[in-house]
């Protein structure tokens, strides 16, 4: 659910059209209006080196990826694990098929309150090589400390915070791992979400696809293995899509599954992505948003009585203004308007904009990407995203962070590099958006392959967090001066 530092969002990476296998437009860019002229106030920096933040991220293979799992890349999660009252980072990693080096691990740094972090993932209990992807934060067992739920390809984690600076994964314990016996699922999104309102924290669980390596053909075997012509890992489509999780919280440091009562799993099958709780028409009960690649996006209303009907197309949400799926990856909420009502942007892959839907008081949404001057900026993948105030002005403005997913494609379509920059979204009110470039800091003219994104309460004086990652990458932290 949305409330400061407990839900943390996922933003990992697919797509495609007919004939390939990514939801895709082929929408060429807006055309930009003159510049506003208004004077940006702030520097964004990446200062990740000074701050500590220096072990690489490591997902899949350099070069010659041949599976779409290698491409995803992991979460990032900002929150005060120590009771300290300042924010530390938790970077959800990945690892390789072959030759994994011994950096492929997940990473957790302690904020030193001085702008600066310590490495303390090992004696903190979080050393993990798999396949990582989403992250959520909550107190799940009421105790007062935040735990940590980390999804996986393959088998979940449930990190119970131990109090003392360590954590344990009793993931299995309480009935949350999702670890299949027949093959391993690929766990995307998650947030926990007290849907009943008894005071605990439920969670609900994503998934993208089953995803058994025997069943996958190679690149370029058909036409959903490749992109624009050039031969890709294979999916989504072609692929079976998830089926996702509502696990209800029993008190007693378990979980049951009432995926199939609560009517989540009677929901249309699709890729799902990133799953974000909030109470969207405000009637005091908290919904499920859930963003999906090349399949209709999802809304799950909350019905009051342990159950939900699933209302994206009724809602606004579900596809775009033309009726078309599209590659839905990153999410974003927030009030950008001033109204108190909650807005929702989601990202998609190169060729076709983002999408921002305006919602009313009573959870309609209204799509107004073009009219707000989002529909700028087509040619990158964009993942993670969030609503941060940059300028201090007192509207949310917009953070998108990009980067292909396929790093050897580059040479036969030199239009869609793989790795581009940061992207930022002056709010100017009045419903409007100014697309900003390295005017607002070096940060927005470096390139990089970015997965997630997560803007932080505190670690120093607004500092965003973006996370780069396919193949061997570094975090970047960006410092707003």
């Amino acid at each position: 659910m949305i409330r400061p530092r407990e839900w943390i969002g996922l933003a990992l990476v697919c797509a495609v059209a007919a004939a390939q296998g990514i939801a895709t437009r082929n929408i060429k860019p807006a055309a930009r209006e003159k510049a506003s002229g208004r004077p940006w106030p702030s520097r964004l920096t990446d200062i990740a080196r000074e701050a500590g933040l220096t072990q690489p991220t490591i997902y899949g293979a350099e070069s010659n990826v041949q599976y779409l799992a290698e491409t995803s890349s992991g979460g990032v999660a900002i929150f005060d694990y120590d009771g300290d009252g300042w924010s530390d980072i938790f970077l959800v990693s990945g690892t390789r098929f072959e030759n994994a080096p011994p950096e492929a691990t997940n990473r957790l740094y302690r904020n030193n309150r001085d702008g600066t972090f310590t490495d303390v993932t090992g004696r903190a209990g979080l050393r993990r090589t798999g396949w990582g992807q989403g992250v959520a934060v909550g107190d799940y067992n009421n105790d007062g400390r935040l735990d940590l739920f980390v999804t996986y390809w393959g088998e979940n984690a449930l990190y119970r915070n131990n109090g003392d600076g360590t954590f344990t994964d009793v993931a299995a314990a309480a009935g949350v791992s999702g670890k299949s016996a027949a093959y391993p699922n690929w766990f995307s999104g998650a947030t926990f979400v007290d849907y009943d309102r008894d005071g605990r924290l439920d969670l609900f669980v994503a998934t993208y696809t089953d995803y058994d390596l025997r069943r996958i053909p190679k690149p370029g075997a058909n036409s959903n293995c490749n992109w624009k012509g050039v031969p890709t890992p294979c999916g989504p489509r072609g692929l079976r899509p998830g089926r996702h999780y509502l696990f209800h919280n029993r008190g007693d440091g378990t979980f049951e599954d009432v995926s199939d009562k609560s009517g989540i799993a009677q929901s249309r099958s699709s890729f799902g992505f990133t799953a974000v709780a909030a109470d969207f028409d405000h009637d005091g009960w908290q919904d499920i948003y859930l963003a999906c690649d090349s399949t209709p996006s999802l809304f799950f209303h909350n019905n009051r009585d342990g159950t939900f009907t699933e209302e994206g197309i009724e809602r606004g949400l579900a596809l775009n203004p033309d009726g078309m799926e599209q590659a839905g990856m990153g999410v974003a909420v927030g009030s950008l308007f001033g109204d108190g009502l909650l807005d929702i942007l989601k990202t998609h892959f190169a060729d076709d904009t983002v999408g921002l839907y305006r919602g009313d008081a009573k959870g309609q949404f209204t799509e107004i990407t073009v009219k707000s001057g989002l529909a700028v900026e087509t040619r990158y993948v964009s993942w993670g995203a969030a609503f941060p105030d940059l300028d201090n002005d007192g509207l949310p403005d917009i953070f998108i962070a990009t980067g292909n997913v396929y790093p050897d494609t580059e040479n036969a379509l030199p239009a869609y590099p793989y790795k581009t920059p940061p992207l930022l979204y002056r709010n100017l009110g009045h419903g409007r958006f100014e697309e900003l470039g390295d005017q607002a800091g070096p940060a927005l003219a470096e390139r990089h392959s970015s997965a997630a994104w997560q803007s932080p309460t505190s670690i120093t004086t607004g500092i965003p967090i973006s996370l780069s990652g396919i193949g061997t990458s570094r975090p970047r932290c960006y410092a707003t001066t």
